[in-house]
């Protein structure tokens, strides 16, 4: 069996009249992502970790943010394209540790689905992805509001 290890991360700017996407959930809130796609940090960084652990680019690679074919798509449907894409040289998904740095809202409440949308996109098991949440204690870009960022590891495995 060959393992791999990627590492990814993701930032976009917060601004109110946007839709808040985080892990594949609508969150309620009143600033969301400003993006080409429905700008869903976590899975970005997650497809980033992915692509990197396989060698296979960036998410920008695979869905340039110039094409209008990625502009407002649900990034479930890139994290879908993505297992796809690894899958291509024979890796699928060991496990996946994650961190999602935003001020506010809080999203203790909203990690169990996350885990369940994403778990069942990459049709993995819901134990094989940890999410974790922090503020940057009002430090910088995240803690005045102004955006949101998130990290991912991933290992990847080829049998």
């Amino acid at each position: 069996m060959k393992l791999r290890v990627g590492f990814g991360y993701d930032v976009h700017r917060l601004a109110g009249g946007e839709e808040l996407w985080l892990g594949g959930i609508r969150i309620e809130h009143t600033k969301g992502c400003v993006a080409h796609s429905d700008g869903d940090v976590l899975i970005h960084a997650i497809c980033d970790a992915l692509l990197g652990a396989a060698n296979m680019r960036d998410i920008g690679y695979h869905f340039p943010d110039t094409s209008p074919d990625f502009e407002n798509i649900d990034s479930k449907i890139l994290l879908s394209k993505t297992i796809e894409i690894i899958a291509s040289k024979g890796y699928s998904v060991s496990n996946i540790d994650s961190t999602i740095a935003l001020q506010k809202p809080r999203i203790k409440p909203y990690i169990d689905e996350m885990q369940k949308v994403l778990a069942a996109v990459m049709n993995i098991d819901t134990d094989d992805i940890a999410i974790k949440a922090t503020t940057t204690e009002k430090l910088g870009f995240v803690g005045k509001e102004e955006g949101i960022a998130a990290y991912a590891t991933v290992l990847i495995q080829k049998d």
